[in-house]
């Protein structure tokens, strides 16, 4: 039985990818800051862990007691949508410490038990906004097209250990706490030239059109895990699917 560890899964993506492998046997590590067993069935497959992936010691200590896995899930993310101009540099921080070197971080914890027994399968979570960006995203998107970029390299530089890299990329997910995370991030986005372009952003990305839903990158996380033939990059939902169509 294989053992998956995922991040950020108290909602989202992540949670749902959690019982999506747990429904198909998998052995799951469910990582998130504060652990919650109610937002799961119980199981005897399933363990919760404490894992904040923007610090050191706290990554240290899951890795320690996850002891063997097979997959690592790179999901754990936070949004960010706000002009530049009037964005602190610190949330710039705060958004990087997450979505960029968390993933550099756990990547790098798990890369010794990957390289010694010359198997296991790094999968980053990203999104679509790296191929088509959007206004008011430009922090966001930098720290997500890092974690591309990053991958990959990383997929070169692991060919010679037999450590497979993955790369999966929604659309937009409007069902996910994306938006409200983002939001408690936008409250310093005051500067009025910028406001008429907020509303028209946030009501385009509530108008009807193909989204991205959270089993659909479940799926796509599970493909990247089970299918050697995947490719490095895999768009996650309808609406990522037709846009990288459009870009092939």
């Amino acid at each position: 039985m294989k053992t998956i560890l995922i991040t950020g899964c108290s909602s989202g993506f992540g949670h749902e990818t959690a019982l999506y492998f747990l429904e198909r046997g998998w052995k799951v590590i469910a990582t998130m800051r504060n652990p919650r067993a109610d937002l799961f069935p119980a199981s005897n497959h399933l363990r919760l862990l404490p894992l904040d992936v923007s610090n050191e010691a706290s990554i240290r200590q899951a890795i320690a007691e996850a002891g063997e896995i097979d997959v690592l899930v790179n999901n754990a993310g936070i949004g960010m949508l706000g002009a530049l101009e009037d964005t602190p540099v610190s949330t710039a921080r705060e958004v990087f410490e997450t979505n960029t070197l968390g993933t550099i971080a756990m990547t790098q914890a798990v890369l010794p038990q990957f390289r010694a027994r010359k198997s296991g399968t790094v999968i980053n979570v990203t999104s679509t906004v790296t191929l088509r960006p959007f206004p008011l995203l430009a922090v966001y998107t930098a720290s997500k097209a890092a974690v591309n970029a990053f991958t990959e390299s990383l997929a070169l530089e692991l060919q010679p250990f037999n450590v497979t890299v993955r790369l999966v990329l929604p659309g937009l997910a409007p069902s996910t706490d994306f938006g409200k995370n983002a939001r408690s991030r936008m409250e310093h986005t005051r500067l009025e030239p910028y406001q008429p372009l907020m509303e028209s952003v946030m009501s385009a990305m509530q108008q009807p059109q193909p989204t991205t839903h959270a089993t659909d990158v479940a799926k796509a996380i599970w493909h990247a895990a089970t299918d050697p033939s995947a490719p490095l990059r895999l768009p996650a939902g309808e609406d990522a699917i037709a846009l990288a169509r459009q870009l092939s």
